[in-house]
């Protein structure tokens, strides 16, 4: 059964949900990649498909359309698949359950993938069409964009004609996204020592966070589940005996986690003080963040009498100071554009193993001296912890261009279909752009795409009539 079915417009929503029954998940595109060069093989469209995974197809002009000058569709592949604790779905093999409420789509327990999916199914839509008017189009969809734009880092464009690209990736209609930050990621490293020891069990569980992606909503402040933790742990540390024997919180570096989980182990003698201590630290998360997560709170379980392996006290002291000395968080403001941020990080994956606690940041910024900043800074206090720093994924920015005939044309064809004129924006979270930018000079490239919430999360949603007007723009302004 067809969730979807008869959903205009119906051939952008048959292929979404047809990549919605593809596992996709970041690091597991190879059979979304496949689907996609078989698509282009069967219906006789010249295809490439490289070591990434990544896939262009390139389609012919429509009749009539041959002297316009080509367009580069961009998006990519894959998405960050997370699911709430209690869902059965394994992401890596099963479809996602699709809903739908009055205008918006969800999926059943787990992230939605509409970032980007919803793209791809615009591009085949596009690629499959027999009576559109559209010049030659280079459809790029490429892999590992969520966790270091990997694929666009290695893909080969020698082989593209085009100049002008519309990439599909960004999440509000009506915003024409002319610029965009650079960024890395960083894995933090702190070596740990355990011991065995026998004393009270806690599992303690901060938790009710908003969450969400951690370029668009890290300008809301709302909480960081990891940060909250390490605050929790350094209040437990400084006034108890209390140490960790296991810790893992968030799911993906660009993401704001939810929820954190930490098991603890406390002397019987100082069991109560802990407790204590642990809803004075909820009792404070509310009051700070009443108006930007007022959802907040820490589930504390008792498991009872127990010896189990925890780190040793110096260790746990060093692993807490290093939690609390690590920034996160807004760390800059543009000075010219206002309400944008300019450099931020977000401690997205926490981990404690048997041979380190490992900190993995999305570190984002429109200004390559404050990307850099932020790696010293991280560099600085995890040598002074005695920790080791790892650079991946590292991605640059996307320049406003003033002179764009492609952004002038956008313009032009959104204030004819609307009566008003689209925001031109720029944006904090990390486009393709600025990589394909590098790779093809003198690119003229916007990204557009319509309304989707909560993507990175389980409560992503995607709106039906946004996706109809998107596509029906998108129709126009392939126009000649």
């Amino acid at each position: 059964m067809r969730i979807l079915e008869g959903t205009e417009p119906v051939p952008v929503f048959r292929f979404f949900e047809e990549i919605c029954r593809i596992p996709h998940g970041s690091g597991n595109e190879a059979m979304l990649s496949d689907y996609l060069k078989e698509f282009a093989m069967q219906r006789g469209l010249h295809c490439i498909q490289d070591e990434w995974k990544n896939i262009i197809i390139v389609k012919e002009a429509a009749p009539g359309c041959e002297e316009e000058e080509t367009m580069i569709l961009q998006g990519h592949m894959d998405m960050v698949a997370v699911k709430e604790p209690d869902c059965d779905i394994d992401l890596t093999k099963d479809p996602l359950r699709l809903q739908v409420n009055g205008d918006l789509i969800s999926a059943e327990g787990t992230s939605l993938g509409g970032d980007d999916g919803i793209a791809v199914a615009c591009i085949l839509a596009l690629l499959d069409a027999k009576d559109i008017p559209h010049p030659s189009l280079e459809a790029v969809i490429t892999t590992g964009e969520e966790v270091g734009m990997d694929g666009a880092v290695g893909i080969d464009l020698s082989m593209l004609k085009g100049r002008r690209m519309l990439n599909l990736d960004n999440e509000e209609e009506g915003v024409l996204l002319t610029g965009c930050a650079g960024g890395m990621r960083a894995d933090c490293k702190l070596p740990v020592t355990w011991e065995k020891r026998s004393g009270s069990v806690l599992e303690v569980c901060v938790t009710g966070l908003q969450g969400g992606h951690s370029g668009a909503e890290i300008i809301k402040e709302g909480g960081n589940a990891n940060c909250l933790m390490g605050r929790v742990l350094d209040a437990l540390a400084e006034k108890t005996d209390a140490s960790l024997i296991s810790l893992e919180g968030g799911l993906a570096d660009n993401a704001i986690p939810r929820q954190t989980d930490a098991r603890i182990i406390i002397s019987g003698e100082a069991r109560m003080k802990g407790l204590a201590i642990i809803e004075e630290m909820e009792a404070a998360f509310r009051q700070e963040l009443a108006v930007k997560d007022p959802d907040v709170k820490i589930v504390v379980k008792e498991e009872g009498e127990q010896t189990a392996d925890s780190l040793r006290k110096e260790s746990m002291g060093r692993a807490v100071s290093y939690l609390m000395a690590m920034p996160n968080g807004i760390q800059a403001m543009s000075a010219d554009v206002e309400g944008l941020v300019e450099t931020s990080l977000n401690l997205g994956v926490m981990r404690l193993s048997r041979e380190h606690l490992q900190l993995t940041y999305a570190v984002r910024s429109s200004l390559e001296s404050g990307k850099k900043a932020v790696r010293r800074k991280l560099q600085a206090v995890s040598g002074l912890a005695g920790a080791k720093m790892e650079i991946r994924g590292e991605y640059p920015g996307w320049a406003y261009r003033q002179d764009s005939p492609l952004r002038d044309k956008m313009i032009r064809v959104y204030e004819r279909m609307y009566g008003e004129k689209p925001r031109v924006e720029a944006i904090h979270a990390g486009l393709e752009c600025g990589l394909f930018s590098a790779k093809l000079p003198e690119l003229d490239c916007v990204s557009y795409g319509p309304d989707m919430k909560g993507i990175h999360t389980t409560e992503e949603v995607l709106s039906i009539s946004s996706v109809k007007r998107v596509w029906e723009y998108l129709l126009e302004v392939l126009k000649p």
